[in-house]
């Protein structure tokens, strides 16, 4: 008797996983990601993106994100923030047998906005700049000295790569590195970004 159970019990949960497998990025499924991460200058990335998945483990990737950076002017940081809108294909170029780790190469068109000594900078005693020692509109800094880098619209592309490690078939965590390259603004071309994510399956 007990080995009938046994038996019953295992087949049922060879089963249950090969539904499990079988339920994994198929077409037309999409998913909720948020992410955060780091920028190589010194800052951090927020980031939220819906993927709808195509046929082999593919998807398509439409996001948005905010980066925000730190750049040194004598004793002092300068900050700079970039909010971007991303939509690109992943390309699923590895994966187990039981549909548990997934491996993607992407490339992204990005579009946004960058805005340089937005919020607070540093004084060099660590305090705050405040609305009565800079000239916001005027983008002056503390020493009287004018910041010559406008606020502008930017563009471009990114590559990534990116694993997903799906815990249940309804949640995975994520893990990528991404090259952004972005013109039109001020605070150069290249922007490495590595960060982690949480995805949420929602059909």
């Amino acid at each position: 008797m007990k080995t009938r159970v046994l038996f019953i019990a295992m087949l049922l949960s060879v089963l249950f996983m090969g539904r499990a497998e079988a339920q994994r990025c198929l077409p037309k499924m999409q998913g909720i990601e948020l992410r955060a991460g780091l920028n190589e200058q010194d800052g951090y990335v927020l980031g939220a993106a819906l993927s709808s998945y195509a046929r082999g483990g593919d998807k398509w990737v439409y996001g948005v994100e905010y980066l925000k950076t730190s750049h040194g002017y004598r004793s002092t940081t300068i900050p700079a923030a970039q909010f971007t809108a991303e939509g690109g294909y992943y390309y699923n170029f590895l994966s187990d047998a039981k549909k548990v780790v997934f491996f993607y190469a992407g490339a992204s068109a990005l579009a946004g906005y960058e805005t340089v000594n937005w919020g607070e900078s540093l004084l060099p005693d660590g305090s705050r700049l405040t609305d009565e020692t800079v000239n916001w509109g005027e983008k002056t800094l503390y020493d009287g000295a004018r910041l010559n880098n406008k606020d502008a619209f930017v563009y471009g592309c990114a590559a990534t790569l990116e694993m997903e490690l799906y815990l249940a078939d309804f949640i995975a965590l994520t893990a990528s590195l991404r090259e952004r390259f972005l013109w039109g603004g001020s605070m150069g071309v290249c922007h490495t970004e590595y960060g982690i994510g949480v995805k949420f399956i929602i059909n």
